[in-house]
């Protein structure tokens, strides 16, 4: 059986033991080098041409994240896993947009460690249950921001109602009928949300109403 070939990168040799007693375990595992900074670790991927290295983030003479992006870079062939002790997103997101393949923390059990880098030698993504809640956070936080916002949001009911049949070509009189409110209320609506989407003519509601989807070309 072929086995995959591992880089260990991390600054603190009692880590890289850890981790290489650990992987001797793992029959289709093989430790092939040891590295203790950013730098080493690309001269030993050049050397040693490992399937998958194993890289912590905070290391002197280059970071993680800067070799990673050079190994992406340079040796396509080989994946990055990266190892560390912290699962925020500020961390999960920089090391994966700069090459990554997947996010794993030191804290991880062997058999996690073991299936991460089985799965990223294969070319799959894998994320450890934390990164992957501190992704899902960020994602669902910016997607709130975003909502919060869009002064679409802040509009009443009503004014959407009156907003849609703006822009479909009723008058505010054929508006009120259909609302059965007054006109005069019906322009209070316009107006209304006319300031709040910081829109002052109709031309520019229609498009406003297009780019949103309330109507269709």
């Amino acid at each position: 059986m072929k086995k995959i070939r591992v880089l260990v990168v991390d600054d603190h040799t009692l880590v890289r033991d850890g981790i290489r007693a650990l992987l001797a375990l793992a029959a289709d595992i093989e430790v092939v080098g040891e590295a203790a900074s950013g730098k080493e670790a690309l001269q030993k991927v050049r050397q040693l041409e490992p399937n998958v290295v194993l890289m912590d983030l905070a290391m002197p003479a280059m970071g993680g994240l800067e070799a990673t992006r050079r190994i992406r870079r340079e040796f396509p062939g080989t994946k990055v896993l990266a190892v560390t002790q912290y699962d925020d997103s500020e961390y999960v997101i920089p090391v994966i947009a700069a090459g990554a393949y997947g996010f794993i923390t030191k804290s991880a059990a062997f058999s996690e460690l073991a299936s991460a880098i089985q799965a990223v030698h294969n070319g799959d993504s894998f994320l450890s249950p934390s990164a992957a809640a501190a992704l899902v956070e960020e994602c669902q936080q910016k997607t709130n921001d975003k909502a919060e916002d869009d002064p679409y949001q802040h509009l009443t009911d009503r004014e959407r109602e009156v907003l849609k049949l703006v822009v479909e070509g009723n008058t505010a009189r054929e508006i009120a009928e259909i609302m059965v409110i007054s006109p005069k209320t019906v322009e209070w609506y316009k107006t209304s949300l006319m300031n709040k989407l910081n829109i002052h003519n109709k031309a520019d509601l229609i498009r406003y109403a297009i780019r949103k989807r309330i109507i269709a070309l």
